[in-house]
């Protein structure tokens, strides 16, 4: 792998005739996706992307697809889940401040006992494997993530009273899944923990975001963090080959900065350092994250996937000032250790994408450009 390789976080816009078939299930939406999918692979390799994703063409969103694969999960929209809230005033009005299209917008839900229906990604993965040369990153939730924001009281709790049996059932799905995709060669494979952020910044309070659509997480962030880390740990447990990685961002739903949460991951740094991975997929490309100075005190051999383009703004970034940026970083963090990413995917919800193909492969160019010259090739 070269110094500075370029990766994304994830998601592709979806396209609009791709859409329109996921609204209206056609029976050609299979082949539809694999053409969706081909589209994304194209305009990765052609912006000079090192380690590329699917899209995740096949999502609704970066979570909620595990319905059409796991038993016991059932697909609702946050407009659905009011009815489960114990204060819908107050939930609404959450809604309405962070600019979340509740019918838009679909949370899975736990209704029986988890397990797998069909693999997660793997067939995703071998149909980019069939498509590329280049290296694989596949994109998974996390299990912290898929452990709280999946139990919905008044729905989960009849099979699973606490979180405790989910968070086993969903760490054995995700073992399995990690298993066959390290089996199979995969050379980067990504946890999204966006939650974690949340835990953090938002600290003892009862409101949450609609990530945490249960609001299932207890009173202590603490303890929910070590939850996190001793889930991840444990879905990891005995994995060789794969770079493993973990995604922390702070919400990618809307463009509106404002309503998004800041702060800075000095916080998560303890807790980080404790999870069995290789890599940490974390967002800079704004001044909500605070300066990189917090990653120094990330172990010494952890790879940092830098954020260091916007994928909510329509302005792209120069690659002059990203490189320079990067520079700034090394003062902290060895060059051999540094990935150049987005903050966040570009598509991550598929009725409500951040950005359009166009800007992503704009963004995507310029951080290849960025590399190049970080590498002195420019």
């Amino acid at each position: 792998m070269k110094q500075y390789p370029v990766t994304v976080v994830g998601s592709w816009p979806r396209p609009a005739w791709l859409l329109d078939a996921m609204k209206k299930r056609l029976s050609s939406l299979p082949d539809l996706q694999d053409q969706a999918t081909l589209l994304a692979i194209k305009y990765q390799e052609d912006a000079g992307v090192d380690v590329i994703s699917d899209g995740e063409q096949r999502r609704d969103n970066f979570y909620s697809f595990i319905a059409d694969r796991l038993e016991g999960i059932r697909l609702m929209t946050l407009a659905e889940l009011l009815d489960y809230v114990e204060d819908k005033a107050a939930f609404e009005d959450l809604l309405t401040a962070l600019d979340v299209p509740a019918f838009a917008i679909k949370n899975p839900v736990v209704v029986g006992n988890v397990k797998r229906r069909k693999p997660l990604v793997m067939d995703d993965y071998r149909f980019l494997r069939q498509h590329t040369r280049k290296a694989i990153k596949v994109t998974l939730p996390g299990p912290y993530l898929l452990s709280r924001s999946t139990w919905v009281k008044g729905l989960s709790d009849s099979t699973y009273p606490n979180g405790d049996g989910l968070g086993d059932d969903i760490v054995a799905v995700l073992h399995e899944e990690l298993q066959e995709l390290a089996d199979a060669g995969a050379e980067m494979v990504q946890f999204d923990e966006p939650v974690l952020s949340e835990l953090l910044l938002a600290g003892r309070s009862k409101t949450r975001t609609f990530m945490c659509a249960a609001l299932a997480a207890s009173s202590s962030p603490e303890g929910e963090l070590e939850r996190a880390v001793s889930l991840l740990n444990r879905v990891v447990e005995g994995i060789r080959g794969p770079v493993l990685c973990v995604h922390v961002c702070r919400g990618n739903w809307s463009r509106n900065e404002d309503v998004l949460l800041s702060g800075p991951y000095d916080g998560l740094v303890p807790y980080l350092n404790r999870m069995k991975v290789d890599q940490f997929v974390l967002e800079y490309a704004t001044s909500r994250a605070g300066t990189p100075k917090a990653l120094a005190r990330l172990r010494s051999q952890a790879q940092i996937g830098y954020g260091v383009v916007n994928p909510r703004t329509s302005d792209v970034e120069d690659p002059d000032e990203i490189a320079q940026r990067v520079r700034d970083l090394t003062e902290f963090v060895s060059a051999n250790r540094i990935y150049l990413n987005p903050d966040c995917g570009f598509g991550t919800f598929a009725e409500r994408p951040v950005a359009d193909a166009q800007t992503a492969f704009a963004k995507l160019s310029v951080l290849a450009a960025a590399a190049r010259k970080l590498r002195g090739e420019d």
